[in-house]
């Protein structure tokens, strides 16, 4: 392929690169990733990269290395003198913290925007980010991909008597998209939140008795306001429950909590590795999606068609 894109991996999701790369039919970038005895990163690009377009993939999930790893990459590839650096990021990290909600804290997704700059990115795509306006943060090229397209053919004429339901307040866009996609009702839960990774399910703003629900988040971490959102949806009389979430953090309890909870199916995708197995997850790749962002950009063509969230009916 002439002026094909270098497509590198960092290691928070090497498997997910392989996917995009196969998808593409191209060889994955060779770069070498040590740590030091104490931890520390270091960095090689294996290959000449001069003048290229290079694409560097790297979720920014916990630990911190993962960013700090990023970072080192992106600036190995500037100092390599690479034309183009787009940071490939199917998962942005630190993406909750995106105001001041209290005294005293601080706004880390826009302080990683400014590390991600800083550090010599020309380009960033990313998938469903926590907030929209995140993007408002860079002073570069932000292309913000939705992963509802990898979700809704699963469907959409598959279930009847299906409604839609956002879990909070704030993802109701998301949930609309979805509803209009897929022909059908809309709920939203109201939560009160009393402290971090503590919810409290108030009630429910519209209707699911005797429906079958699609809950739809752009990330599940401890669980907790999922599942007490599908402990509520199933008090309200719904019927088959299932999840679409993009990102599946998945941290302490929460692969019991899902397990032990009426949910039929969870449907979440590979931005982040799954961490543990469960008959009531399935994953879905997020690979052909970030693959066809990354060929569009490196031809400067449109990729407008991929943000199918902002198409309502």
């Amino acid at each position: 392929m002439e002026n094909a894109p270098l497509i590198f991996s960092g290691t928070s999701n090497p498997e997910l690169t392989r996917k995009i790369c196969n998808y593409l039919h191209l060889k994955e970038g060779k770069i070498d990733i040590r740590r030091f005895s104490d931890g520390e990163i270091w960095v090689k690009f294996l290959q000449n990269i001069r003048g290229q377009d290079v694409y560097i993939v790297q979720s920014t999930q916990p630990p911190a290395e993962n960013l700090m790893e990023l970072l080192i990459m992106i600036d190995a590839a500037k100092r390599a003198s690479a034309k183009r650096v787009t940071a490939v990021l199917p998962y942005f990290g630190y993406a909750r913290q995106d105001r001041k909600d209290q005294p005293r804290v601080s706004i880390t997704a826009k302080l990683v925007a400014n590390l991600i700059t800083v550090a010599g990115a020309d380009r960033v795509i990313t998938m469903d980010l926590h907030a929209a306006q995140i993007q408002g943060f860079f002073d570069i090229p932000f292309d913000h991909l939705y992963a509802s397209p990898i979700f809704t053919h699963l469907f959409k004429d598959q279930i009847e008597n299906l409604v839609v339901v956002s879990p909070d307040v704030g993802g109701i866009k998301l949930a609309r998209s979805y509803a209009n996609r897929l022909n059908a009702g809309l709920v939203v839960i109201d939560k009160r939140r009393p402290k971090h990774n503590v919810v409290e399910v108030m009630h429910l703003i519209g209707d699911v008795e005797g429906k079958n629900v699609l809950i739809v988040d752009d990330l599940v971490d401890t669980g907790g306001t999922f599942v007490s959102a599908v402990k509520a949806l199933k008090d309200n009389g719904a019927n088959q429950i299932y999840g679409a979430v993009t990102h599946p953090l998945l941290s302490g309890e929460a692969i019991s909590k899902i397990e032990s909870s009426p949910l039929n199916k969870l449907y979440v995708t590979d931005s982040i590795p799954l961490k543990h197995k469960c008959d009531k997850i399935e994953v879905r790749t997020s690979s052909t999606l970030l693959a066809e962002a990354i060929i569009r950009s490196n031809r400067n063509e449109s990729i407008s068609s991929l943000f199918e969230i902002d198409k309502d009916k």
